[in-house]
């Protein structure tokens, strides 16, 4: 080869990953923003390893138990990657498929006549039948698809609320963890809360504006419904009679959303309310100085897209599930390092047991509400 044609050679060998880095195409289109300074592990999350004693009950070969709702009959009802839903005994054991829903159900609740409502990320809101058929109570909103359902909570008077995550990522197309992981990183927040009324089979968006809406729950007067906003390491307590607000045009002295607990030390997920009025939510993964740090640099976190999978800063495993009360005070925090439970995505608390559900494991844990006065 001649000398000059080799040096070019050599050249384009040299500069083809930095082409690479620079222009490759990757779906997000990040924006900047100011992460909240990450106080560590201290205070009431100081670290702990109170979750580390939770039995763990298998649903293998079943995978992702993300979410539990208690039915009528006292049975614990999750939902499962392969499409699955699982009854369990109380106790978490003897799982049984229940339904399938045709494609990924995540958060679920019973209704007042006794069936299950499901948020399917992939095919929208559902409920199973007394014959256990899947029907689709709703899949678009305004003329669009409703692409990430997640989470729902019904009121007594059958309103329906459950979340759209986002609206850039869907999850049929991407996956659940693939589509929240691009949301959190792009940080366009588009996620909302839907509310369908079953009076005229309608449904309308209540709030915009959420770097990826996740879970949802009612207060016990059903006039407040909290919502996790997992992008913003935060949960928001919003009047359920709102209808079309954008939190990030918030009035000042704005009383009908406000931010109910900030700057959490992880991803916020699933939030359920139970009947003594604590409100609990899983963090999926510890918050990671990496990615806070990349939050006023969209241009690097296109670049890290770039990057074998491998070399991206997903956080590792870690168990942590924390209690508020009404007020937003941490009233239980339980961690557990060694992510014997990965991706807590929540707890459910429910005749004396705790159920700690994971997004990605094939065990759910259980551990006894006594042991959490016992520190």
């Amino acid at each position: 080869m001649h000398v000059k044609h080799r040096c070019r050679y050599v050249a384009a060998l040299a500069l083809a990953p930095v082409l690479y880095l620079a222009f490759w195409p990757v779906p997000i289109e990040p924006v900047p923003w100011a992460a909240p300074r990450f106080e560590g592990y201290a205070g009431a999350h100081a670290r702990n390893e109170r979750l580390a004693g939770a039995q763990v009950a298998s649903i293998a070969p079943e995978i992702g138990p993300e979410h539990i709702a208690v039915g009528p009959d006292g049975y614990i009802y999750t939902g499962t990657l392969s499409g699955a839903v699982l009854r369990l005994n109380p106790r978490g054991q003897d799982p049984e498929v229940y339904a399938r829903t045709g494609g990924r159900p995540l958060g679920m609740a019973f209704g007042a006549d006794g069936r299950l409502v499901v948020a399917d990320a992939f095919r929208g809101l559902l409920r199973v039948a007394a014959d256990r058929s899947v029907q689709v109570i709703a899949d678009q909103v305004n003329g669009a698809a409703i692409g990430y359902a997640d989470a729902v909570a019904i009121a007594p008077d059958g309103r329906i609320f459950f979340t759209d995550a986002t609206q850039r990522f869907s999850a049929r197309r991407y996956g659940t963890f693939d589509a929240a992981l691009l949301d959190v990183l792009e940080h366009s927040c588009t996620g909302r809360v839907l509310v369908y009324e079953p009076g005229s089979g309608t449904t309308s968006v209540m709030l915009t504006g959420l770097c990826f809406a996740n879970g949802v729950a009612l207060s016990a007067d059903a006039g407040r419904l909290y919502v996790s906003e997992t992008g913003a390491y935060r949960i928001w307590s919003v009047d359920a009679a709102v209808r079309g607000l954008d939190v990030r045009r918030l009035s000042p002295g704005e009383r009908r959303a406000s931010v109910f607990a900030d700057n959490l030390p992880g991803f916020p997920d699933n939030l359920t309310r139970s009947a003594s009025g604590r409100l609990w939510t899983g963090l999926t993964k510890p918050r990671s100085r990496a990615i806070d740090a990349l939050a006023a640099f969209p241009r690097l976190r296109s670049l890290m897209l770039r990057l074998p999978r491998a070399l991206w800063p997903v956080p590792k495993a870690y168990g942590h599930v924390i209690a508020f009360d009404a007020s937003g005070r941490v009233v239980a925090d339980l961690q557990d390092p060694s992510g014997r439970i990965p991706e807590t995505s929540g707890a459910t608390e429910q005749d004396g047991r705790l159920y700690v559900q994971s997004l990605s494991g094939s065990v759910l844990g259980v551990l006894p509400i006594a042991a959490l006065d016992h520190r």
